[in-house]
């Protein structure tokens, strides 16, 4: 039986975390900042204007289009969209339950997309954003359906 040197081992992994991380911080800080001038400036207001008449032929509520595309880079940014929705409307409104299910049944695409990409190298994404798009919609035309049935 041969023994390994675990502690070792364990510092060699978290040295080389550290060195992902380090990799990674500019994305971040980049994703984060721009959400932050998104969010300050009233873009996802505009967003959710212009877009009004298209979410009220598709019954869909105009006040979740901030949320949704927050969700598309980050959640912690998307997770405070939704305690201002819960706020507002409260969690046990068909918003409010509206807004949980679709967080459940989508993803932070770009974020994660930059995260493992840049970490493993990869260079051509080739149909991962439009197979992540269209499952982020799938989840979002779920969300509503279940809201519907339990609402």
């Amino acid at each position: 039986m041969m023994k390994a040197p675990v502690f070792q081992e364990f510092t060699k992994g978290a040295e080389d975390g550290f060195k992902v991380v380090l990799g990674i911080m500019p994305t971040l800080v980049g994703l984060m900042v721009a959400i932050g001038i998104m969010r300050a400036s009233g873009a996802l207001d505009m967003l959710a204007g212009l877009i009004k008449p298209l979410t009220n032929l598709l019954n869909f509520p105009s006040e979740l289009v901030p949320l949704i595309t927050v969700r598309l880079f980050s959640a912690s940014a998307a997770t405070s969209l939704l305690l201002d929705i819960f706020k507002e409307f409260g969690p046990d409104s068909y918003i409010g339950r509206l807004t949980s299910i679709i967080m459940s049944c989508t993803e932070t695409i770009f974020y994660t997309m930059s995260v493992y990409f840049l970490t493993a190298g990869v260079k051509k994404t080739r149909y991962t954003l439009a197979g992540a798009l269209t499952a982020t919609f799938a989840g979002i035309i779920a969300s509503v359906f279940l809201t519907k049935l339990l609402f």
